[in-house]
């Protein structure tokens, strides 16, 4: 009970109707945090969104100059090419799959409709916000802070959430609930790979 008081005063501006509403229904008072989790979450969307079209730019001039390369049976630069078209695909893959794992914990953010949802929405959202940051820091540092903070918001959520009477949290199924969301992001950026970026040329290969 001394956490609905808490909650339902952190805003004295609000009318007696309003804060009994939050007192009641106290997810009421946790929304606020979900939204700015999404608004943050939209922000680092959009990054990797700007990232994977410079990578795509980069990859198209690296395969142009490698297919130069082969047609001049130049095989030491094509071989360095392909490395580096290798890597810059690597990259676009990671930022892919970091991209559409973000859209579906946004998508499962603004669907949150009661605490039981919270708390069953935050518990693996926190874990794929955790997984995507470690993956992008070695090659987008910038988004280390975003990402932190992020992790950081639905972290405090769940925790608040938690106090607010919600049934023991099942971390074994949260796991496996984040886990499943990164699977299904890693197909879909697979095809979306193959959809953006050309075969290697056969030489290329047939040599890696």
């Amino acid at each position: 009970m001394a956490q609905f008081s808490k909650n339902w005063a952190k805003d004295e501006s609000k009318g007696f109707n309003e804060r009994l509403k939050e007192a009641i229904r106290p997810e009421e008072s946790l929304k606020p945090r979900l939204e700015q989790a999404s608004r943050l979450i939209q922000a680092q969307i959009t990054n990797l969104d700007n990232r994977l079209l410079r990578l795509q730019e980069r990859d198209s001039l690296i395969f142009k100059s490698m297919t130069v390369a082969i047609q001049k049976h130049d095989t030491q630069t094509s071989s360095a090419l392909s490395n580096e078209l290798a890597e810059v695909r690597k990259m676009a893959k990671i930022a892919s799959q970091s991209k559409i794992a973000l859209e579906q914990t946004a998508l499962r953010l603004n669907t949150v409709q009661n605490l039981g949802d919270m708390v069953a929405t935050l518990a693996p959202a926190v874990g794929v916000i955790r997984d995507i940051r470690l993956r992008l820091v070695n090659f987008m540092p910038e988004a280390e802070h975003g990402m932190g903070e992020i992790g950081n918001i639905l972290s405090s959520t769940l925790l608040d959430a938690g106090q607010l009477g919600v049934p023991t949290l099942n971390f074994e199924a949260a796991n496996e609930d984040a886990q499943k969301i990164l699977a299904e992001a890693s197909i879909v950026a697979e095809n979306k790979m193959k959809e953006k970026f050309p075969d290697l040329p056969s030489p290329v290969r047939e040599a890696t």
